[in-house]
């Protein structure tokens, strides 16, 4: 899982919403935090954050709740 952003208020705080969500699944993931712009912008994310899981993208330049990220991990890894 991947945060896009520059590390911006709203950028921290999918962060750190994708790590609330992560730790009440139960998932042992790791949150990384791509803050490079060149990097973004290979995603295709002109508006931050975003959130990645696997190699999709999720609510460029909108903060989703950690029960959001939560249905997000439960389809898209099938936990």
């Amino acid at each position: 899982m991947k945060v896009l952003g520059t590390g911006c208020s709203k950028c921290r705080k999918l962060e750190a919403n994708a790590l609330d969500a992560l730790k009440e699944m139960g998932i042992l993931q790791e949150v990384d935090h791509i803050d490079d712009i060149r990097e973004i912008m290979k995603y295709g994310v002109m508006s931050t954050p975003a959130l990645v899981v696997g190699n999709k993208v999720f609510s460029p330049g909108r903060v989703l709740g950690k029960e959001e990220i939560m249905r997000i991990l439960e389809k898209e890894i099938k936990v």
